[in-house]
């Protein structure tokens, strides 16, 4: 027998999904738009978003090599490129999968290259350069030697050239300013067009998908999109920062909803749950939800969150345990099997946002949604009026 859904799930929109790609496309147009699905495309459950929107996305991004073999797995036929780091003794599989390889360092050019001479078909590579993230192999000004490498490769494909902003968020007029660094991501465009002129100076094309935008240079850099755009975040109908313009009309696709467990009168001195972290002094409805932080319900959020209970907000109180928490309601009635949304709008209108979530949790809403655990069922619903 199949068990029942579980109270507590994760409910995606699709339909939301589709008409925030679509507002993205109307931003960036004529560029060309990679969907990243990358940590279970943010936790909404990559089986469910991938084949839904795969028609209407032009290329997949990912972070691991992992990642785009399930995505062939599960049938999905789009270019796939890997964005996260590869050694050299895991490109056979690129081939073997047809997928795209990113490459910052000059070995795991040369194995694209010798596999390919060998196998007598391409590997698909985009080159990456560091323009002030510090995160991958070569930098900018050091890039000519990669760059001159790649043009003595006959046997790869070279389809791509891209670079990833440290921060885009921010807005300081006249610039965008990372917030917490030394640079600034109109100096790494500066860097990355830079990089760009090596072609120019040897009167040869560049690369066919030059990319940098990621969901805030999306919403902040006009300059930046190039051939190509690569929202994550945004793309799930959240705003990657306060800070950022809002120039795309975007909107959440997760609802994460759960039922009451239990209603009870709780009696003031009775402490809730572990620690005795909260106690009450007077009389008390207490409500408990079956989610807790091994459903990716923060623990360190205890006391802080808002629920919606039958369409209002209470208190959450109490430490969160590992698969429960529970709130206060004070004096309004609830019994079991009422609906609870940890995350996500109700039909009252209450709202419960990931930027909520993450203020309590000390975070951001990347590490909210992508926190989520895979117990977690996932419901894919199209509702066009939601």
């Amino acid at each position: 027998m199949t068990p029942p859904l579980r109270p507590t799930h994760l409910v995606i929109n699709l339909a939301t999904l589709k008409n925030n790609l679509a507002a993205i496309r109307a931003r960036v147009g004529p560029a060309n738009v990679l969907v990243m699905l990358k940590a279970n495309a943010y936790g909404h459950g990559v089986d469910g978003v991938a084949p839904f929107i795969e028609p209407y996305t032009d290329y997949i991004g990912v972070a691991v090599l992992d990642e785009a073999i399930h995505l062939r797995e599960i049938g999905i036929r789009k270019p796939i490129l890997v964005a996260g780091g590869t050694l050299p003794e895991h490109v056979p599989w690129f081939l073997e999968h047809d997928l795209t390889l990113t490459v910052s360092h000059p070995a795991v050019l040369d194995a694209a290259e010798r596999l390919s001479t060998a196998a007598g078909r391409p590997v698909k590579v985009h080159l990456k350069i560091d323009t002030g993230m510090e995160r991958a192999q070569t930098r900018w000004y050091e890039a000519e030697s990669l760059l001159e490498a790649s043009l003595r490769c006959q046997h790869i494909d070279i389809e791509g050239l891209y670079t990833h902003f440290a921060n885009s968020e921010t807005l300081e007029t006249p610039d965008l300013t990372k917030k917490y660094g030394y640079s600034y991501a109109s100096d790494q465009l500066a860097r990355f067009n830079e990089v760009l002129r090596f072609y120019e100076k040897h009167s040869i094309p560049r690369p066919r998908i030059v990319h940098t935008a990621n969901s805030a240079a999306i919403l902040n850099l006009p300059e930046s999109y190039f051939d190509m755009v690569r929202p994550g975040v945004m793309f799930y109908g959240i705003y990657p920062d306060d800070e950022c313009l809002r120039s795309v009309e975007i909107h959440p696709a997760a609802t994460w909803k759960s039922q009451v467990v239990a209603s009870k009168l709780t009696q003031p001195g009775h402490p809730v749950s572990y620690g005795s972290l909260w106690v009450s002094e007077k009389p008390v409805r207490t409500v408990t939800i079956p989610c807790g932080y091994a459903d990716g319900y923060f623990r360190r959020m205890t006391n802080q969150p808002q629920v919606i209970v039958n369409g209002r907000k209470y208190q959450q109180v109490g430490r969160i345990c590992m698969d429960q928490c529970m709130v206060n309601l004070e004096t309004d009635p609830a019994a079991m099997g009422d609906e609870v949304i940890l995350l996500g709008k109700a039909t009252s209108g209450q709202q419960i946002s990931a930027e909520d979530l993450a203020r309590w949790a000390g975070t951001n809403p990347y590490e909210v949604m992508t926190n989520i655990a895979a117990r977690v069922p996932r419901l894919f619903i199209q509702d066009a009026n939601q």
